[in-house]
C-alpha cells in the first residue's frame, strides 16, 4: 500500500471543510481547488485575472514542493474563471509558466466561486517524475 501525504497551508477553511492543499499518494500528487487568498483571507489582485492567475500558480508550486514535485510534473490543470472574455488573460499566464510543459488543459466558464472577488480558481495533477 502506498503511504498518503496531506499537505496543509494552515488555513482555517482547510479544517472548517475538511480538506488539503495537496494530497501525494506513490508519484501522484493532486492539488485542490486554489483562488488568490492568502493565509488571512485576504483576495490577491481584486479585479486583475492575470493577476490572480499568477499568485494561484505560485502558491500551487509551494503545495507541489512540499510534495517533492514541480510544475514541470504537472500533467492536469483545470481552471474555472467567473468570465470567460477573460480566457485571454489567463491563458497567457498560464502559458508563462507551462508554455514547455505543454499539460492537458481545461479551462470552464463558472457563475461564481466562494468570494465574489475570485476570478479564477485552479486545480493541479502531477505526477512525480513526469517532468521532460
Amino acid at each position: 500500500m502506498k503511504q498518503r501525504l496531506n499537505i496543509s497551508t494552515g488555513t482555517p477553511w482547510e479544517t472548517i471543510v475538511g480538506y488539503s492543499r495537496a494530497v501525494r499518494v506513490g508519484d501522484l500528487v493532486f492539488v485542490s481547488g486554489t483562488t488568490a487568498s492568502d493565509a488571512e483571507g485576504n483576495v490577491i489582485g481584486v479585479g486583475d485575472a492575470a493577476a490572480q492567475t499568477e499568485y494561484i500558480i505560485r502558491k500551487i508550486e509551494k503545495a507541489l514542493h512540499d510534495c517533492g514535485a514541480t510544475l514541470a510534473d504537472v500533467v492536469r490543470v483545470r481552471m474555472f474563471v467567473t468570465d470567460i472574455s477573460q480566457w485571454e488573460a489567463v491563458g497567457r499566464k498560464h502559458g508563462e509558466f507551462f508554455g514547455a510543459i505543454r499539460p492537458v488543459t481545461t479551462m470552464v466558464e463558472v457563475s461564481k466561486l466562494i468570494d465574489p472577488q475570485h476570478l479564477v480558481e485552479i486545480e493541479m495533477d502531477a505526477v512525480i517524475g513526469a517532468a521532460q
